[in-house]
């Protein structure tokens, strides 16, 4: 799905500047719970976005490495951009029901207002506000019951340029019932409206404007998506917008912020021709801030701008400049085993109970050593599998699993672990944050394919 890039504007003295960015698809682990906002819990991670895939498809690369330990590890959100009514329901409940199982957070940024970006980079939406309330129904119908964090409509509010008085109504008015929809559809989504940045409207015209759109039947706004702002500014900022609602009389709002490249450094405004940005804070619900929810990555690094690149589409050079330099993501809460987010088949699955995990066929080892029980979840034409890695009574400090798959069966991704290979046997590697398991203790990986799903038997060798 190519995404294309929103236009974004920062405010300067001498009058305003267009800033062009990529909104795109995509979010892994973040750190524990919250110690402060309204959202606690794990973010999850898209197990099939573009950076996972590329890891997977280039693991000789020099810049994998780099790559995969502080973005592809990462929770990004996972954008809904195309006008596809007919398919959205099933296409938002395989990505939330597979974020549920994994008992994670998923995030979901909606890009569908019509006159989207203007009909600038970005262009597109839904052809008019009154398809545009349909496509939301049929989203908000596959959100099921669980916490979900919804973006919605990045730039819909800050960028009303090209909008005359009554298309602004119009649009405050589809972005309040989309709220609304939401949340009777899902009383526990946070529906996050937009607050644009620090640098282009003021906190004061930011909160006319979140309030004419219906930030009361919200949680609160979103800011910095794409951008480079610091996350100390736009905190900053959030405070003055929060300050800016109380005095309109309307409380118990919050704000998220995008911190996907504020990392610092300076430089062009365009990061398809600038390698200085670096990605910010790692995604988490641990704020410590009682205005902020979550610091997340919006807009996934790597993606291009659109300026040297085609907007929207992954570049390593690109992710690799972010994220070379750029600090180790915390290590005191691994991310667990998700399964995948690809759209589930049309066709329903079994309603059968699917196979359950089998007991491992070799004895737990003693000593220096490892196994692997397997479990997998069948349906027509695919399949996902989940894997556990158990040290024996020491300690290992890595590990491979080793399986056949049956024949006319293929990989098409994997998460937390490096496969060799696609087909035939297979041997899965463990990556650089779990590849050390303590005595007597378990890690997981899994993966999804085409075809018919391995059997129980698997053997693990640790390293």
């Amino acid at each position: 799905m190519a995404i294309l890039s929103p236009r974004r504007r920062r405010s300067a003295a001498v009058g305003v500047a267009a800033v062009a960015v990529t909104a795109a698809a995509g979010v892994a682990f973040a750190v524990g719970g919250a110690s402060a906002g309204t959202v606690s819990g794990t973010l999850y991670r898209d197990p099939s976005s573009a950076v996972v895939r590329w890891v997977a498809a280039n693991p000789g690369d020099s810049r994998a490495a780099v790559i995969r330990d502080k973005i592809e590890s990462q929770p990004q959100a996972r954008w809904f951009a195309n006008f596809n009514p007919s398919t959205v329901q099933s296409e938002v409940s395989g990505f939330v029901g597979a974020a549920n199982a994994a008992q994670q957070i998923p995030v979901l940024s909606v890009y569908e207002i019509t006159n989207r970006d203007c009909g600038g980079a970005s262009a597109g939406g839904a052809p008019d506000l009154n398809q545009y309330q349909t496509w939301v129904s049929n989203f908000a119908r596959g959100l099921g019951n669980q916490t979900v964090m919804i973006i919605l409509e990045t730039d819909s509010l800050a960028l009303q340029t090209c909008l005359s008085s009554g298309e602004i109504n119009a649009r405050n008015q589809a972005l309040t019932t989309a709220t609304q929809t939401i949340k009777s559809a899902n009383p526990n989504a946070k529906v996050y409206l937009d607050g644009g940045h620090s640098t282009w409207n003021s906190a004061g015209e930011t909160a006319n404007r979140l309030r004419a759109a219906g930030v009361q039947y919200a949680d609160g706004f979103f800011t910095n998506v794409s951008n480079f702002n610091s996350t100390s500014g736009e905190a900053a900022f959030g405070r003055a917008v929060i300050s800016a609602l109380n005095g309109m009389g309307i409380s118990g709002k919050r704000q998220v912020i995008d911190t996907s490249r504020n990392g610092g450094a300076a430089g062009d405004w365009c990061a398809d021709d600038n390698t200085d940005r670096r990605i910010g804070q790692y995604p988490t619900t641990n704020t410590g801030d009682a205005n902020i929810d979550a610091y997340l990555w919006v807009k996934p690094p790597g993606e291009a701008d659109g300026c040297r690149y085609a907007a929207g589409s992954f570049q390593p050079d690109l992710a690799y400049s972010l994220a070379n330099g750029a600090p180790n993501p915390p290590t005191t809460a691994p991310p667990t085993t998700t399964p995948p987010t690809t759209t589930p088949p049309t066709t329903t699955p079994p309603t059968t109970t699917p196979p359950t995990t089998a007991p491992p066929t070799t004895t737990p080892p003693t000593g220096n050593g490892c196994s692997a029980s397997v479990s997998v979840n069948q349906w027509a034409g695919g399949f996902t599998t989940s894997v556990n890695v158990t040290a024996g009574s020491a300690a290992i400090n890595g590990w491979t699993v080793t399986l056949t798959l049956p024949g006319g069966t293929a990989i098409t991704g994997a998460w937390n672990a490096q496969a060799s290979g696609t087909s035939g046997t297979v041997r899965f590697t463990n990556v650089s944050y779990n590849g050390r398991v303590g005595a007597g203790q378990s890690t997981n990986f899994g993966f999804q394919g085409t075809g018919t799903g391995p059997g129980a038997a698997a053997s693990c060798t640790a390293s």
